[in-house]
């Protein structure tokens, strides 16, 4: 029935319910999945269309644990989660066409970049600070950049959203972490959308997975607000950090 044995299974069961728990918190869940899911034998295209299978389970879960807790309203989410999911597509199909190679190179630095800024920068708390860039820009730019991305790469999505949002939108942690789970909701699917007509993804192994990832998305969602930026900042500069060795190692 499954496209893997029982056993391993198993194993991928415990790798969604982690990235669940993580992603709903910091982001970076699939640092977790996909590692394991090309352990299991999957190749990485395979392993990459799979993760995304998985992966909307936990956003959605996380999006809607956030919006229960009054930190999102997802009614004033739709178009900017209309505009990641047609940016993730625009992205996934690029894939054969930009120099992903290069952007890989700057991923590294990029991802050292996020740990450190949110590690060092003073102020960083739960509560909103100034807007540096009116919504509707935010929506037109960040939003398709950073969507556009997913599709195309995918590694440090949920970061790169989290950055924008306190950066450039002045969101406290909490409330940043909470907005940015919708619109990576919508960037999974539309890459999914994608790579179910140009991949090959184990779709009931992924299914499987995806249950897990809603135990620990709600798991970490519901941590994340009870505690705070004292939860998400140190998890957020970990995942940064993991990310840019995982992909320093990947080079090398």
């Amino acid at each position: 029935m499954f496209e893997v044995s029982f056993d391993i299974l198993l194993m991928l069961l415990a790798a969604g319910f982690a990235a669940g728990f993580v992603d709903a918190i910091a982001g970076g869940g699939g640092l977790i999945t996909v590692p394991v899911l090309m352990l299991t034998g999957a190749n990485p295209v395979t392993a990459l269309a799979t993760n995304k299978v998985q992966g909307v389970f936990g956003a959605a879960t996380a999006a809607l644990s956030y919006a229960k807790g009054g930190h999102v309203d997802l009614r004033t989410q739709i178009v900017p989660a209309t505009i990641a999911f047609i940016a993730s597509i625009g992205g996934a199909l690029l894939v054969s066409v930009m120099p992903t190679q290069v952007i890989k190179i700057f991923l590294p630095i990029l991802m050292v970049g996020i740990a450190v800024f949110f590690a060092t920068k003073k102020g960083l708390d739960d509560r909103d600070k100034t807007r540096r860039m009116a919504p509707a820009l935010f929506m037109l730019t960040m939003v398709p950049l950073i969507a556009g991305y997913d599709g195309l790469l995918g590694p440090g999505t949920g970061s790169f959203f989290m950055l924008a949002f306190v950066s450039l939108g002045g969101y406290g942690i909490l409330k940043a972490t909470a907005h940015t789970k919708l619109l990576n909701f919508a960037s999974n699917a539309g890459a999914l959308l994608t790579f179910a007509f140009v991949a090959t993804p184990w779709w009931l192994t992924g299914l499987a997975m995806g249950v897990a990832q809603i135990f620990g998305a709600r798991l970490g969602a519901s941590l994340a607000q009870k505690i705070g930026s004292k939860l998400i900042k140190p998890l957020l500069v970990l995942t940064s950090f993991a990310l840019a060795a995982k992909l320093l190692w990947d080079m090398l």
